[in-house]
């Protein structure tokens, strides 16, 4: 077998993947959308390069070309990109988007790494290359306050508390958790990541006042009403797409124009669905790699608030919701690429260029944080917190030592004395038979200790 494989494991393993995979039906039309454009791509890209080097006068601006080359150089790397980088696990509805996100996040990572070089003020002001309003230090909206549902002491609108809290976030709360469970496809993940980080806003909340909410704006209005319904409305979707039949024709191939509206839509669906089953009990490997990507994910939330802070970025500003954005459309393709590496190691043993560029990118914004306010970060735990942290850690790893040793030494330690008995009763068994049968001479028996061998008068 190939790699010294066991005979068989690879079918074995093909057939597992195919449990949980859609069937999918393709007439294999190749028009002109799906078809290479290298050549033209290049012919445009040169063309354009030519009219701004020949017939543009350029401006006596130092700052003003320093911003435009930097931008026509992004530009030609995401043509490159576009063009010939390698495939994602992802056609729908191009692979050419998908390459257009996985040559972003290569941008992304490389400007994250020219501001963790530079110096906190250089940083903070670079900024304002990007946006002449940043750069300058934000007050923090704290949250919490009045936490009164009902409020007897202002006549005119006792529920004011609750009003106040409706903003853009909330239906932002909500489309986030429904691609998020897009994404994970899991209903366990998702809510043990929700609860988690309100956990964590409880925690960190002497760090960043934006954290401080009160109690029902935590676990009514983000749990229950936001994530939740997100959640719900997600796993629904997951449920529609699991038994929609995958059957693709070409569009001229179609001879009814609503059948050709429809199939203009559904270009925007999935090629093919695979159900995720992330198992995370049934491997120490499944579980440490569950308890990673749940990590990753509280990471990369925090980062966002971290990153608003330590940057002075308005929550509301256009890159925060671009950096949303551009998370919402490479962490599919991430965690598709993060679920073949774990359920089909042998086929797929290298980790997906996305999901290493996501890692990459989540810890060099951490990185940031940490080095542009290391007090914020180093303020101590309130005490009770802290213990409430080690209670929990200690209990998962007591948990993860009980499942995957302690259970398992048991269970293996129970079946050798089970397979011991079998064999001593086998044993006595045929004795009993070999007595029954006897005829009145002497035969000769071996002790159940196999170390001698007696004489019995039969």
């Amino acid at each position: 077998q190939p790699n010294g494989g066991a005979p068989g494991a690879e079918r074995d393993g093909a057939g597992l993947r195919r449990s949980t995979e859609s069937e999918v039906f393709d007439d294999g039309t190749n028009t002109f959308f799906w078809r290479a454009h290298t050549l033209t791509v290049l012919f445009i890209l040169t063309c354009a390069l030519g009219y701004v080097t020949l017939l543009e006068e350029t401006p006596q601006d130092t700052a003003y070309n320093t911003k435009r080359g930097i931008v026509a150089s992004i530009l030609v790397f995401l043509c490159f990109g576009v063009t010939q980088a390698k495939d994602g696990p992802f056609s729908r509805p191009h692979p050419a988007y998908w390459r257009f996100w996985l040559c972003v996040s290569v941008v992304y990572e490389l400007f994250l790494i020219f501001i963790l070089f530079q110096t906190v003020q250089d940083g903070r002001q670079f900024m304002k290359y990007i946006d002449p309003h940043l750069g300058v230090p934000l007050p923090e909206r704290d949250y919490g306050g009045n936490c009164l549902i009902y409020d007897p002491g202002n006549g005119t609108d006792p529920f004011h508390n609750i009003w106040d809290k409706l903003d853009g976030f909330v239906p932002a709360h909500f489309f986030g958790w429904y691609l998020k469970t897009l994404m994970i496809r899991d209903w366990w993940m998702c809510m043990i990541i929700s609860v988690m980080f309100e956990f964590l806003e409880y925690s960190l909340e002497h760090q960043l006042p934006n954290f401080s909410e009160c109690w029902w704006d935590h676990w009514i209005m983000d749990v229950i009403l936001c994530n939740g319904l997100g959640i719900y409305c997600g796993m629904k979707t997951l449920s529609w797409l699991s038994l929609k039949t995958y059957k693709w024709q070409g569009l001229w191939n179609i001879p009814t124009y609503k059948g050709k509206m429809k199939r203009i839509v559904f270009q925007f669906t999935p090629y093919s669905w695979v159900k995720f089953e992330w198992k995370p009990a049934s491997s120490l490997r499944r579980w440490l790699a569950v308890c990673g990507i749940i990590f990753v994910f509280l990471l990369a939330e925090l980062n966002t608030f971290y990153l608003k802070f330590v940057l002075w970025m308005p929550p509301e500003h256009y890159l925060v919701l671009l950096r949303l954005v551009f998370f919402v459309n490479v962490g599919g393709v991430a965690m598709r690429e993060i679920y073949d590496f774990m359920d089909d190691p042998k086929f797929h043993k290298k980790l997906g260029q996305q999901a290493w560029l996501v890692a990459a990118i989540t810890a060099t914004e951490f990185l940031i944080v940490v080095k542009y306010d290391p007090y914020t970060l180093t303020l101590s735990l309130p005490f009770y917190i802290t213990q409430c942290w080690i209670l929990g850690i200690i209990l998962v790893l007591t948990w993860t030592a009980w499942r995957f040793f302690i259970r398992d030494i048991t269970l293996r330690y129970k079946e050798i004395r089970r397979q011991k008995q079998e064999h001593r009763q086998e044993h006595r068994h045929e004795r009993d038979k070999c007595l029954s049968n006897g005829d009145g001479h002497s035969a000769l028996l071996e002790e159940p200790n196999g170390s001698k061998l007696r004489e019995r008068k039969l």
